[in-house]
């Protein structure tokens, strides 16, 4: 039987529970993410976080949620448009209009497409971009562009197919198993999922394909906490301006059906808590109009620094886990193998939305 060698952090998804001896006392995946080395930590840009103020909570505490934008390749039209509605200051005064149990968090502008609502829909900035359903997802081309433009090399593993996503190293990260064959994928692919043809992380996300080689496209994938782009029937493909998170099991029947745009990094228990709608898919009715819950801004944090709330906008400093690192490699497969006291077995294998990047604050001056 053949055997192919890939980082373990790619076969946690699939990873048998017997492939690697089990240490007593074995780190939590928590200890071996405190353990990191400060070089294994990426920062994050400026750039690419948002910072949205909700309205005080009954009791009157603060409640502020930061979002982490999409990178490149993916959804760039639509993170695009985020930035300028969010500098147009557009975004101030929405509201959180739908909270759907086990599904989604979605805010946008009250009276937007909502026959219940009273009052005059807002007006659009000016030089929105339109995109297309193609841009749900990327090609190879663009995929290949991307990894190189951040020193990812693209390989190509036993059978010719592309490994994208990590460099091959030659560490206690990679691990060599024996090959596995299912019915949706050949011989000697292991990130097997039901929505795709394989999963990986990309530059710090979770993504998914839908074949191997130069035809593959690919595309980021519904997890908890994730940021998606509000639209209506298609060829409608949204604008930006009505977004939604995840607050349950990782709806992955969206993929490739609507634009992911970023994720929740902080702050998520002010939405994932706030009263279900009783209307239809969770929107508030005319008779619980009180249960919306203002948006009062929605800022930039490059801009909070670049403006007299600078001293502001430097409390707003996060960094992920490599998703290349050794440690973030160990980190998914103690995710798929919990070997710490509590568990008595192993689960051998973890879904991917199940592999969540840490991401943590990084200490103002």
């Amino acid at each position: 039987m053949k055997k192919t060698l890939l980082t373990a952090a790619a076969l946690a998804l699939a990873l048998p529970a017997h492939a690697q001896d089990e240490p007593e006392g074995a780190p939590s995946p928590n200890q071996i993410v405190e353990a990191a080395d400060a070089e294994e930590w990426v920062s994050i840009s400026p750039e690419d976080l948002l910072v949205m103020t909700l309205a005080p909570d009954p009791q009157g505490n603060p409640r502020q949620v930061v979002i982490q934008l999409m990178p490149a390749p993916f959804s760039q039209g639509w993170v695009e448009n985020i930035r300028k509605l969010a500098r147009a200051k557009w975004y101030d005064d929405i509201s959180v209009n739908r909270v759907q149990d086990n599904y989604v968090v979605q805010w946008g502008d009250p009276n937007y497409d909502n026959p219940e609502a009273e009052g005059e829909t807002k007006t659009l900035p000016e030089g929105l971009r339109v995109m297309g359903e193609d841009e749900y997802s990327q090609s190879m081309e663009s995929m290949s562009s991307a990894v190189q433009a951040n020193k990812v090399n693209l390989k190509r593993d036993e059978f010719g197919r592309y490994l994208p996503l990590y460099e091959e190293r030659e560490r206690r990260a990679m691990i060599s198993i024996a090959s596995t064959r299912t019915s949706s994928a050949p011989q000697g692919w292991h990130q097997r999922d039901s929505y795709g043809y394989f999963v990986e992380f990309y530059n710090g996300w979770p993504i998914a394909s839908n074949t191997a080689g130069d035809s593959a496209v690919f595309w980021p994938v519904h997890c908890y906490g994730m940021v998606g782009v509000g639209r209506n029937y298609s060829p409608d493909t949204g604008s930006g301006a009505e977004l939604y998170t995840v607050i349950g099991h990782a709806p992955r029947h969206l993929d490739r059906n609507i634009a992911l745009v970023g994720r929740i990094i902080e702050g998520m228990e002010h939405l994932s808590s706030l009263p279900r709608g009783k209307g239809e898919l969770g929107f508030y009715g005319e008779d619980e109009l009180d249960k919306r819950t203002p948006i009062l801004s929605v800022r930039v944090v490059s801009d909070l620094q670049a403006s007299s709330s600078e001293a502001a906008g430097r409390k707003y400093a996060f960094e992920y886990l490599s998703t290349e690192s050794e440690t973030f490699a160990k980190y998914a497969e103690a995710r798929a193998n919990r070997r710490d006291p509590f568990f008595i077995h192993p689960a051998g294998g973890a879904d991917i939305c199940n592999i969540p990047v840490p991401v943590r604050r990084v200490a103002s001056d």
